[in-house]
């Protein structure tokens, strides 16, 4: 098998890498050995958050940048921690029922499709439409593991949030999460109306790796023509493959997202050299202008913070409106646990105000 040096992951990750697979890494290819920890340790978590990470401690996880993606698929998650704090505090997990859901292909592949949140109330006149990209490195997670934010969004905002699910790696390496991102985006502009969503009025929002297609197809509408979204919410991008960057290394051991599992990504992501330089992972370095106004949150423990951070300082220099603010004592993957997690609820409820704002004018 033809493998990348650690030069060449690092140019995507911003970390040091010992291989990353070509196009032939398989879903069950024995992932590289993780660099050794750093000594840097992360910053203290909130009480409340640090509940959350031990919660997830407790459900047992094994290391993800240990495991094939067959294996990392099946650990329990961060939004699986949440719930068991959530139901030590006896809060209900049960799916706010306030929203609903269908799930509606937009592409052949099974993995092509977008689950459409919409008010059980719903408004006679045309609704906003919130398109959403959930996280996951491009290789784990999916719309299931991703319910909290666009189900909050739904109903805080009155609006319908297209959850997109999109084609994972290793099976499609990249470009195929960003043009299915892509292709998703066309595909709601011209469906809106039919699920009772008004197509001038939208908005595109991700987290993580979803994050990056968030901001990626910002790009994409306005280089093809298309609708612009009215605002972009970023939480926790990728976006940035400088090795240098200060939470890689203050953030190397965080949990439950660290630096080797960084990585680990990438290996399965990313097929070669060209990809790692092209602007649409590394962000920072696309053509930035005239976009939509743009709002970036992010934790304090987590290796992507600069990400955010940088890219804040690039869309600034490009001209464009944005709105950055990162949020203490807490970690990725905090965004979508405000029913337990003080800095979420803050963050959510600075995220939908942004969006809210966007909506009225």
């Amino acid at each position: 098998m033809k493998i990348l040096n650690s030069a060449a992951v690092a140019l995507l990750l911003g970390v040091s890498a010992p291989a990353l697979a070509q196009s032939s890494t398989s879903i069950n290819a024995t992932p590289p050995a993780p660099p050794a920890p750093m000594a840097t340790q992360p910053a203290m978590a909130a009480p409340d958050m640090q509940a959350v990470l031990d919660a997830h401690a407790s459900l047992a996880p094994k290391p993800i940048e240990t495991l094939t993606p067959v294996e990392a698929r099946i650990q329990p998650s961060a939004a699986d921690a949440a719930m068991a704090v959530m139901r030590r505090q006896n809060i209900s997990t049960a799916p706010d029922s306030a929203v609903v859901t269908q799930d509606v292909a937009y592409g052949p592949d099974p993995m092509q499709f977008a689950r459409i949140y919409k008010p059980a109330a719903a408004p006679a006149t045309p609704m906003p439409v919130i398109v959403y990209y959930h996280g996951g490195g491009w290789v784990i997670a999916d719309v299931n593991t991703y319910d909290a934010t666009p189900r909050l969004l739904a109903k805080q905002l009155n609006a319908i949030v297209v959850s997109v699910e999109y084609r994972h790696a290793p099976e499609f390496k990249f470009p195929a999460q960003h043009d299915d991102a892509f292709a998703a985006y066309r595909w709601t502009l011209q469906n809106a109306a039919s699920w009772g969503g008004n197509s001038a009025k939208v908005a595109i929002t991700g987290e993580s790796a979803g994050g990056n297609l968030a901001v990626a197809t910002a790009i994409y509408a306005r280089d093809n023509g298309l609708t612009a979204p009215l605002h972009v919410l970023a939480v926790y991008p990728i976006a940035n493959s400088d090795m240098a960057l200060k939470s890689r290394k203050d953030s190397a051991n965080a949990k439950p997202l660290n630096t080797a599992m960084l990585n680990w990504f990438g290996y399965y992501y990313a097929t070669s050299p060209a990809d790692m330089q092209d602007p649409r992972l590394n962000l920072v370095k696309a053509d930035l202008k005239n976009l939509p106004p743009v709002t970036i949150v992010n934790a304090q423990i987590d290796p992507l913070r600069s990400d955010g951070e940088t890219l804040a300082d690039a869309l600034r220099a490009a001209g464009d409106k944005v709105d950055q603010k990162t949020f203490p004592g807490v970690t990725h993957e905090f965004f979508g646990m405000g029913k337990v997690v003080r800095g979420a609820y803050d963050a959510e409820n600075w995220s939908i105000a942004k969006l809210q704002a966007a909506f009225a004018k």
